[in-house]
């Protein structure tokens, strides 16, 4: 059974893999699990990528895209392919947030947010769907949250909306992908604390207790133990016969 959960030789594009991230710590478990690996983030964030592909062994290949950016997003999946011969396994961990309240939010913000997190996520799926449809086979897997289907204490209703979308194109998706052979799966994962997104929660410990306690099991996703093997999961040969799901990695969050 071991095997089916194998990446050995498996293409993996993982997007937003920054160090930092819950995309450097999913990059990082692909490579020991012998995944071909390219890792891709912002031209901004090179020495953070840099960092990753440190962590993954040096053997990955280092991209750099602007998901908002449709002819940048073709031209990744175009490199990637010339590198390394075809795409098995897309991971979309790109995304942003925006703390701030509707009536502070101008419209240039809330589009910032809905253009990475949201379209950039329906690009790269497009992109990548349109290839592994060609070979007749892929995993797609989508990073959205625990806010997915619901909202939280914080204001940040461009990020409930960008998030609770990349739920319904990964299901519509998956809905067009199915017949050539590519499943499209998401994770929505809870509250995971340290990473370069809840980083300011270092600074209220309040609301890290806050936090814990609304989750059953009483405590953070830890980055480094808790998010891998959901994804490795889905990208996995072991996940055949699933797609259209929304995954919650979130200690029990949403069953309340």
């Amino acid at each position: 059974m071991s095997d089916r959960f194998s990446l050995a030789g498996k293409v993996a594009l993982v997007v937003g893999a920054g160090a930092g991230g819950l995309g450097e710590r999913i990059a990082a478990a692909f490579a020991e699990q012998g995944a071909v690996l390219a890792i891709v983030d912002r031209e901004a964030r090179a020495d953070d990528l840099d960092a990753t592909a440190g962590r993954c062994g040096g053997g990955a290949s280092v991209h750099f895209c602007d998901v908002t950016d449709e002819a940048q997003v073709e031209a990744l999946l175009d490199a990637v392919i010339t590198r390394h011969g075809r795409v098995d396994i897309l991971v979309n961990a790109a995304g942003v947030m925006l703390r701030k309240a509707y009536d502070e939010t101008t419209l240039d913000e809330f589009q910032r947010v809905i253009g990475v997190n949201l379209t950039g996520t329906w690009l790269l799926n497009r992109a990548a769907g349109r290839r592994m449809s060609a070979q007749g086979s892929g995993k797609i897997v989508n990073l959205s949250t625990v806010y997915a289907e619901r909202v939280g204490p914080v204001p940040e209703s461009a990020y409930y909306a960008s998030k609770a979308g990349i739920a319904n194109v990964t299901r519509a998706l998956a809905a067009e992908l199915g017949p050539h052979g590519v499943t499209v799966n998401c994770v929505a994962p809870g509250v995971f604390y340290p990473t370069q997104m809840t980083a300011a929660l270092g600074e209220s410990p309040d609301q890290r207790a806050w936090f814990s306690q609304r989750t059953m099991l009483g405590r953070l996703g830890d980055p480094d133990r808790d998010i891998a093997g959901p994804v490795i999961l889905l990208a996995s040969d072991a996940s055949a016969y699933m797609t259209g799901q929304v995954v919650y990695v979130d200690g029990g969050w949403s069953a309340w």
